[in-house]
């Protein structure tokens, strides 16, 4: 046994995991070079190395639950440093900037994502509370979003971060509103506009800093994520000037224990570039000049078995859709869902909705559950 090899059964000892184990969650190494490179970089050479084949593991989720409830992440600083640095000199979410997410994830193909999300192709986490399966679960959360936001027949709402218009189809259909939807992925926009011709909804290919118009209602549904610390200001300047005095603003995003300016570096560099999630002082200092703050709603744990469900899907449907990918893409993706799932589980991550509206909003808000 090397040293490397010593070092990482240290680490790894108190969250019970073993090398070459007996146990589903026991990780198997096949390749030497996973302990020198995970040592090097931390959660981004785990991730790495698990597309690489090096080590492979029955319960992966299980795997890096137990990783995460050991706070494994921050005894290996090294890569953290310099994410750090780079989003404190650099705006990591510009006009720019904001597009490299959009090539880099939710332009990789319809079909994927028609294959593994529900009926109205909800990329955000579902509402369990009554549900059994996902496309209840994901309805229960649209219904839940048009419920809090008080939508009646007419209104006018904008969506921002439309993603491939589920929520504006929804609303629309159901509701009887009139729905503008944003984004930035021309993907989610042509099958957006697709999903909802007929319906009294327009899909905008835009950034959000340059919206314009007034709005009885506005949404935002796992699009904030997006946003960064350095843009908060800007995003909930917009908001405001779109919304009417009258109006109720919703906010549903993922969100951090601890404030903090950067991600996960294995998930900023595969699967959300520039992405960062906010703690409930980041955006309350934000919110804090435009609103008032009505309502905030936490259902983290039900992300879990979103994303537990959305994998279930995709590994269903790889012989469908292997054809546009390759293996490394599947092993990819597949860390990706286990290593999200687990966030939640182990409550590094949470899931919040958030009703804001102007400071002399002339009614009483009541909650919604």
């Amino acid at each position: 046994m090397n040293r490397y090899q010593s070092t990482i059964e240290t680490l790894i000892l108190p969250a019970g995991i073993h090398l070459n184990g007996t146990d589903d969650f026991d990780i198997h190494v096949y390749d030497d070079r996973f302990y020198r490179h995970v040592l090097r970089y931390g959660s981004l050479g785990l991730g790495e190395s698990y597309m690489n084949g090096w080590w492979d593991c029955k319960a992966l989720d299980t795997f890096l639950y137990r990783l995460l409830t050991v706070n494994l992440e921050k005894r290996i600083k090294h890569y953290l440093q310099w994410q750090s640095l780079k989003a404190k000199i650099f705006n990591l979410q510009s006009i720019t900037r904001a597009v490299e997410v959009a090539k880099k994830h939710y332009n990789i193909g319809n079909e994927l994502f028609e294959y593994m999300l529900d009926k109205y192709m909800i990329y955000s986490c579902a509402y369990w509370s009554n549900a059994s399966t996902l496309e209840q679960a994901q309805e229960d959360k649209l219904d839940l979003i048009c419920r809090k936001l008080k939508l009646s027949p007419g209104m006018e709402i904008l969506d921002i971060g439309c993603g491939w218009g589920g929520f504006a189809q929804f609303a629309a259909e159901r509701y009887q509103v009139r729905v503008t939807g944003v984004t930035i992925s021309s993907e989610q926009a042509m099958l957006a506009k697709e999903r909802c011709e007929g319906l009294p909804v327009r899909v905008l290919l835009e950034d959000y800093r340059l919206l314009k118009g007034s709005y009885d209602r506005i949404v935002s549904i796992g699009m904030f994520e997006h946003v960064g610390y350095k843009n908060y200001d800007t995003f909930m300047k917009v908001v405001k000037q779109c919304l009417r005095k009258e109006g109720l603003f919703l906010l549903h995003c993922i969100g951090n224990n601890e404030s903090g300016i950067h991600t996960d570096p294995w998930i900023d560099r595969y699967i959300f570039p520039n992405g960062m999630m906010p703690s409930p002082t980041q955006i309350s200092r934000a919110a804090e000049p435009y609103f008032a703050l009505q309502d905030w709603h936490n259902f983290g744990m039900d992300y879990d078995l979103t994303l537990m469900e959305w994998l279930k899907r995709f590994r269903a449907s790889w012989e469908q859709i292997r054809h546009h990918y390759d293996d490394q893409f599947y092993r990819m993706w597949e860390y990706y869902l286990s290593i999200s799932a687990a966030s939640f589980r182990a409550r590094k991550n949470n899931l919040w909705q958030i009703i804001y509206t102007h400071p002399d909003y002339p009614e009483r808000y009541s909650g919604v559950r």
